[in-house]
């Protein structure tokens, strides 16, 4: 018998080689090129008269006759989920969720799956537990599952073949990892399988209508496991985030065709399951009886949701030839620039200390309005000496200096006085027009403009 001719394929990107590399010649990263066996060309699945027939009745048309309307959405009857998801779920839209094994991924879904049913007819397949497995989840959140139809199958055909049969308006497949399609040899899991199933499923979707749920495993680098190509197929990527030992879950959006990136939802779990937090920026702030040196909010916008998060700092002298800069929650490399900023354009040295930085809460920020928090933070911990009591601030620092604009600024000091912070120091450019009850505005051009202004509130 013929040996089977294989390749290597890119577990990341999807790039094919000949032969094995270390490193995959596409996407530069290295160890991820992985042997697949060569799908014989005769009798493929493109070659059937159906995706024929399809393929002839797609009309060419002119962008200015199509009418641009609003797609309709259904909530899941989770508020925190229909917010990360831009307002609710879309008939023939397809949902990537990934996380870490255990986070919740399959109980979010259950719950709204359980919600969804009510109104709407809905399929739940599941390639990793049974059914004895799945009910025995549904009696312990105490969700009525009633209308909830549930197939336990990792076959692509029979899972096809029952979605043409039931006709359900949102369908989630748990894991797409497990599912396989008889069209090719390869193992499930494998990059040749992932990819082809999530494509079966997908167009699936566009063509019935049908609301597709896929959840994802995910690397230890925490990116989705498989490649890249996965999350380019479908329409919406959220990601679990959150320790495993805490009881708080975050939900991100990283990719919406229907709605804002970046959007967050913020849900604890219990013993009935995950439920949202209706005042997340809570959770993001520590409790202290006195202020403490080292502490200072600031308010990061994700999304369309202003949140007020801690950003806590710790220096101390360094007893090694090079000071340990460690971050937590936000980008390293963007500490090692803020100290050469702060150094140059302040005349505050930190190249003999060590220094600490930490979001509160396991959040991670990504924005670059942090800037300004993280030095307030620094020189409040290198001077021992705690910002003013109500202080909240936001903005970028530049490479030269200056502190630029945040977008949205309004509505994150409108969040801020809500929340009963009474002074802001922020950009000139992000000042308000009219004055904002109860709250002070320290508008900034300069970081050293900055630390002078601090001092006559401190």
């Amino acid at each position: 018998m013929a040996k089977a001719k294989t390749n290597y394929t890119c577990s990341d990107c999807g790039g094919i080689s000949n032969k094995w590399t270390g490193q995959c010649a596409a996407c530069q990263q290295w160890n991820t090129m992985v042997e697949t066996v060569v799908e014989s060309a005769g009798g493929n699945r493109y070659s059937n008269t159906q995706h024929q027939a399809l393929a002839q009745t797609a009309p060419v048309l002119s962008l200015a006759d199509i009418d641009a309307i609003d797609v309709p959405r259904f909530g899941t009857g989770i508020e925190e989920f229909d917010r990360v998801l831009g307002g609710g779920l879309v008939a023939g839209g397809v949902v990537l969720i990934g996380g870490d094994p255990g986070i919740g991924k399959s109980t979010l879904l259950l719950q709204a799956l359980a919600n969804i049913s009510h109104s709407r007819s809905v399929l739940y397949v599941s390639g990793e537990e049974s059914g004895a497995q799945i009910a025995l989840r549904a009696k312990r959140l105490v969700i009525d599952a009633r209308d909830l139809k549930l197939q336990a199958e990792i076959q692509l055909e029979k899972i096809l073949q029952t979605l043409a049969e039931l006709k359900p308006q949102v369908a989630v497949i748990d894991s797409i990892q497990t599912v396989y399609s008889d069209a090719l040899s390869s193992a499930p899991g494998s990059v040749a399988q992932v990819r082809e199933c999530a494509a079966q499923l997908t167009r699936v979707a566009k063509q019935t209508g049908i609301t597709i749920i896929l959840v994802g495993h995910v690397t230890k680098e925490g990116a989705l496991a498989g490649p890249r190509v996965l999350e380019h197929i479908v329409d919406t990527v959220l990601y679990f985030e959150g320790d495993n030992h805490s009881s708080f879950r975050l939900v991100r959006a990283i990719k919406n065709r229907f709605g804002a990136v970046n959007e967050l939802g913020v849900f604890a779990m219990t013993e009935k399951g995950l439920k949202g937090v209706s005042n997340p920026s809570a959770l993001f702030l520590s409790q202290h009886d006195n202020q403490v040196p080292g502490s200072c909010v600031m308010v990061t916008q994700e999304g369309t949701r202003p949140l007020l998060v801690e950003i806590q700092a710790l220096v101390d002298a360094s007893h090694l030839p090079n000071a340990r800069r460690l971050s937590v929650g936000l980008e390293q490399n963007r500490l090692a620039m803020l100290l050469a900023v702060l150094h140059r354009h302040a005349g505050i040295a930190a190249f003999d200390q060590d220094v600490f930085i930490n979001a509160v809460g396991g959040v991670k920020i990504t924005e670059p309005a942090a800037d300004l928090a993280v030095l307030l933070a620094i020189n409040s911990s290198m001077r021992n000496k705690p910002l003013p009591r109500g202080f909240v601030v936001f903005g970028e620092v530049g490479l030269a200096g200056e502190i630029r604009p945040a977008p949205r600024g309004q509505e994150r000091l409108r969040e801020a006085a809500k929340l009963g912070f009474s002074i802001a120091m922020i950009p000139k450019a992000n000042a308000p027009k009219q004055a904002i009850e109860g709250m002070t505005i320290i508008a900034v051009e300069r970081i050293d403009d900055a630390f002078t202004k601090l001092r006559e509130y401190q």
